[in-house]
């Protein structure tokens, strides 16, 4: 790239922005000043009322300068320091609103308590009630992967049957039609006196939540597959089963993996209120503990953890649909 390599370059809509040497230089040692800053502040500034875990907090924004100075230095080579140049804008944006933060939360007051807690607060969270977190998230994460597979399961076979057998759809449509928009939590009431227990009503709740979607999307990627390809395969000899396997749907993939995203987001937010109403651990569970207790610095630890947790099983999700579908790679992206 000529010149001073000010301007930055588009390799394509799947690789985002790649950033040049020149404008990675700036931009980390920019993003390094910022979160030294930052730690500088938390050090060097007494809070109004003293927390335990301050000196963790600057030594973690400490680090991250580190890493974005010995990024902006050596140029970051390789896939992680491509990802690290992309990153680095953000980097300094949220090194700010950290920094604001803690201003207007443990140096100032600003913001009351305890419904404001400084970022501090958060590191205490994490290093003192990880055990709690822990289990409560491989609790969640048991929970959500038995509900969304019945779901998606229950979903997709309840689609291709709309899809393949008019019959089917003739009687399975109007009960769609009639449950499939109402709130998975409206049936709370029911599904609670019909199970036994409220982990197994947890799972059908976050099932149905999650069924709906993949049924009509699974449903309308059969029905838009081209006919033409079913009378090549019929030609060469193909039976039903082939047709419906190998031809139906992968064709329907597409649409598949859309009502999956849909289902899988679904699935969280039924998610939470789920455990609210009676499992003794997971996130929801934590979220209400925590709302009853008035400690909100825990409430938005477990809310981080939750949004982290939710976007990772997405990118697993997008990952997957890439390569079963890598001829649409890109066209769909998180």
């Amino acid at each position: 790239m000529s010149g001073a390599g000010i301007a930055f370059e588009r390799e394509g809509a799947t690789r985002g922005i790649r950033w040049p040497f020149a404008a990675w230089w700036g931009t980390g040692l920019a993003g390094s000043a910022v979160w030294l800053g930052v730690a500088a502040v938390t050090v060097l500034w007494r809070e109004v009322i003293p927390l335990p875990y301050g000196d963790a907090f600057a030594w973690i924004c400490a680090a991250v300068a580190a890493v974005l100075f010995l990024g902006a230095v050596t140029g970051a080579p390789g896939r992680i320091g491509q990802r690290l140049r992309n990153a680095g804008p953000w980097a300094i944006a949220l090194g700010l609103f950290l920094g604001l933060w803690e201003i207007v939360t443990a140096k100032t007051g600003r913001l009351p308590l305890p419904f404001f807690p400084s970022p501090q607060a958060l590191v205490e969270v994490y290093v003192d009630e990880w055990p709690r977190l822990l289990d409560s998230v491989a609790a969640s994460g048991w929970l959500l992967i038995r509900g969304f597979l019945f779901g998606a399961l229950a979903g997709f076979s309840i689609g291709l049957a709309m899809g393949w057998w008019r019959r089917a759809g003739y009687w399975i449509h109007p009960v769609l039609r009639l449950i499939g928009p109402v709130p998975a939590t409206a049936w709370l009431p029911i599904i609670f006196f019909v199970f036994p227990t409220s982990a197994s009503a947890s799972v059908f709740v976050i099932a149905l939540a999650s069924a709906f979607p993949v049924a009509v999307l699974t449903w309308s990627g059969i029905a838009s597959v081209n006919r033409d390809y079913y009378d090549i395969a019929r030609t060469l000899g193909a039976s039903e089963r082939f047709l419906i396997l190998r031809v139906a749907v992968p064709a329907a993939l597409p649409h598949l993996f859309v009502g999956l995203f849909m289902g899988l987001g679904s699935s969280f937010a039924v998610l939470v209120v789920a455990e609210m109403l009676g499992v003794k651990s997971g996130l929801g569970w934590y979220l209400s503990w925590a709302q009853g207790w008035g400690a909100y610095a825990n409430l938005y630890a477990a809310l981080l953890v939750m949004a982290l947790a939710c976007s990772t099983l997405i990118t697993v999700l997008f990952r997957l649909r890439d390569r079963l579908l890598s001829w649409q790679k890109g066209m769909v992206r998180w």
